[in-house]
């Protein structure tokens, strides 16, 4: 009841997006439908079903990783303080969020049902003379267990997905255990290294447990007291006591500094191998068909879906390049700024950019650069493309509102200082023609490699 409450008393934006999940999954329906249509209506080709089966994969990936991101956010399940109080810690607001989300997916399913046994003329009688009787299989009756075991994919895998993903954290790293070694003979064990002085001073040994004065015991007591030096070589660089520090409103440990996405070599390599795999598969004479679903069109699957992934891969890693471009050879403040926000949201922009990038480079090598006999696409392969492309761009374009969710507060940490809106609607549009200027060629780059052996 709850799960409802918050989907009713959502704000409109939140139920558009939540609508578009409802779409996707029932676009994946009706192609898992479809399949099973086939599958009734050509036994004699079981290959070729489960082929087509196979393809629908595409699109269920698409729409689960859609639907992700929209749980993402959703403002009504989103941490915030007072709500464990009430029985609405972390854990709860995980379930509530997977379940709304198996309730968007489970209506766009339901309504696949209704459109596909219209279609097939159980309902009210055959629709559009018939024309959809060929690929929905009408003249046989359609196994209701199998239908709705189909149907379930999409609801499962994108509640599933969303609770993984959301599952609770401790956010505090797990600190980094050193060996410290004592007199010959000692065990080593995990104990902190003693910082030059505080040894002596003052009040450093008053809270140590009796029989404990060695270098352990003195270690331990002065880490108590006083965090450990950063200066080099372990030096007393005259860092404050902890009471100074709280006093003082300052954190007695500074977070890490945002590494740098480490995915860049392995998504070329994924890259380069995808690239390899379809070249293997345009080795056929004639080139395959993608329509018909022979055994070489498995392989250009696989072929596009390494692809894909590597670029899923390298796309962080590129956008976190694109900010240190941006700030390099004396930037002023709307570059600084511009590139500080790509290198921050290098991770959440950047997956969903590359998953944008590899399905523009397919519908670009399959309508563009091939060569071969053009290819007829059925209805089906039409609402397949759709649903992915469109599931692609919203994720995306949801992408880009987490992020702006997330910079609420520096936005409007710099409106109070006195920075012109000009200035950030300006580095926005900079940091989108960066990634435009990078992904841009990327694409058709890979759109050309792709099609290239396809063409032959």
């Amino acid at each position: 009841m709850l799960a409802l409450r918050l989907t009713r008393a959502a704000r409109p934006a939140v139920q558009l997006r939540r609508l578009l999940v409802a779409a996707a999954s029932g676009g994946t329906g009706f192609l898992l439908l479809g399949a099973l249509g086939y599958a009734l209506g050509h036994p004699q080709t079981p290959g070729a079903a489960v082929l087509r089966l196979v393809w629908c994969l595409v699109p269920l990936a698409a729409t689960v990783y859609f639907a992700l991101a929209v749980a993402r956010t959703d403002p009504g399940t989103r941490p915030r303080q007072g709500l464990s109080a009430v029985g609405l810690g972390p854990a709860q607001l995980m379930a509530i969020s997977a379940l709304t989300t198996a309730l968007s997916a489970a209506l766009g399913s339901m309504l696949a049902l209704l459109v596909f046994l219209h279609l097939r003329g159980d309902l009210t009688g055959m629709p559009f003379d018939g024309a959809a009787a060929q690929f929905l299989a009408a003249d046989q009756p359609l196994p209701l267990p199998a239908a709705l075991t189909l149907l379930a994919l999409v609801p499962v895998c994108a509640s599933t997905t969303v609770a993984v993903a959301l599952r609770p954290r401790d956010p505090r790293r797990p600190a980094k255990a050193t060996r410290a070694f004592g007199h010959f003979g000692a065990y080593g064990h995990s104990a902190p290294r003693e910082t030059f002085g505080a040894y002596g001073r003052f009040g450093a040994r008053l809270l140590a447990p009796a029989g404990s004065r060695g270098a352990a015991g003195r270690t331990e007591t002065a880490q108590q007291a006083l965090p450990e030096a950063t200066s080099p070589g372990g030096a007393d660089s005259g860092v404050p006591d902890q009471d100074d520090a709280d006093q003082a409103g300052i954190p007695a440990t500074l977070p890490p500094p945002r590494e740098a996405p480490v995915g860049l070599p392995w998504g070329i390599a994924t890259v380069a191998a995808g690239l390899a795999v379809q070249a293997y598969a345009g080795r056929t004479t004639p080139a395959p068909d993608l329509t018909d679903l022979p055994v070489e069109a498995f392989t250009v699957l696989v072929g596009w879906v390494l692809t894909a992934l590597g670029l899923v891969l390298a796309s962080p890693g590129l956008t976190h390049l694109c900010g240190r471009v941006l700030q390099s050879v004396r930037p002023g403040a709307l570059r600084l700024l511009a590139g500080r926000v790509l290198m921050a949201e290098a991770t959440r922009i950047g997956r969903p950019l590359g998953v944008v990038c590899a399905v523009a480079s397919a519908a670009y090598a399959l309508t563009v650069l091939y060569d071969g006999p053009a290819p007829s696409f059925g209805p089906l392969t039409t609402l397949g493309a759709l649903v992915v492309t469109g599931s692609t761009v919203a994720t995306l374009l949801t992408a880009a509102t987490e992020a702006r969710q997330c910079r609420a507060d520096t936005i409007a940490a710099l409106l109070r200082l006195g920075a012109p809106a000009a200035m950030l609607r300006g580095a926005a549009a900079l940091r989108a023609a960066a990634l435009l200027a990078v992904f841009g060629p990327l694409t058709l780059v890979i759109a050309n490699l792709a099609a290239l052996p396809m063409a032959h």
